[in-house]
């Protein structure tokens, strides 16, 4: 199973949180980085996408189905994330479209650093490949990719 977590995309700095648009830098990352990870993501994944605008925007940008959870949005728990994604136990392989610090605590959590706290940068993917569905400590890192190298 792929966990693949995508942050959102630049945003605008404005209230309310929920309803914070991606900038024009924004867009471009996230069409960037769709362009990258489009033709490589399997064909059966599922993917999840935080309720807010900057995220759903993001989410936008690849052009496919995706499904909005409450328990992915701002200040959800890292907990909270890898029980909505089913791992490492899924059938699917899941791509997270979500927010810091959660993603990155998902992140180091998933290499075994477990209260740390990863930067990632905005509209950046890292993508995770679990070794065995019994054990969240058995992934590996494939790829992490910033729209910046695109």
């Amino acid at each position: 199973m792929d966990l693949i977590l995508w942050r959102h995309a630049e945003a605008e700095d404005s209230a309310p949180d929920m309803e914070r648009a991606l900038t024009a830098k924004g867009r471009k990352q996230a069409k960037k980085m769709a362009g990258w990870l489009k033709p490589r993501l399997p064909q059966d994944i599922r993917i999840l996408v935080s309720p807010t605008k900057r995220t759903l925007q993001t989410a936008d940008a690849l052009g496919l189905d995706f499904s909005t959870l409450e328990e992915i949005a701002p200040g959800a728990s890292s907990r909270s994330l890898i029980n909505a994604s089913h791992w490492p136990q899924g059938e699917h392989s899941v791509l997270i479209v979500g927010h810091q610090p959660t993603l990155g605590k998902v992140a180091a959590l998933l290499l075994g650093e477990q209260d740390a706290s990863w930067n990632i940068k905005k509209g950046a993917v890292w993508w995770f490949t679990s070794r065995s569905p019994f054990s969240s400590n058995k992934c590996v890192l494939r790829a992490v990719v910033s729209p910046d190298i695109l």
